[in-house]
């Protein structure tokens, strides 16, 4: 069975999904801020809430909430998780 892939924005208020891939595309340091905020392969990460316009997005990682740009968020892919 395939697994299917998303990006961090592409999952919805509410939904949670465990990170397969960070950064593929986009800059080094970006990707190790990333990576430092405790953004890891594996780790479950859940969005709260978008701001009205989309941007940024609220996520919960390990425990505590995180605020992302959606174009930082684009480079987090993530197998949702059904609970």
């Amino acid at each position: 069975m395939a697994v299917t892939l998303k990006t961090l924005p592409g999952l919805l208020d509410g939904e949670r999904g465990r990170i397969v891939r960070i950064g593929r595309t986009g800059s080094r340091s970006v990707r190790q801020r990333l990576l430092d905020m405790g953004i890891t392969r594996g780790a479950e990460v859940q969005v709260v809430r978008r701001a009205p316009m989309g941007d940024p997005i609220e996520v919960v990682v390990k425990n505590y909430h995180l605020a992302l740009r959606e174009k930082e968020a684009a480079l987090i892919e993530v197998e949702p998780v059904v609970s």
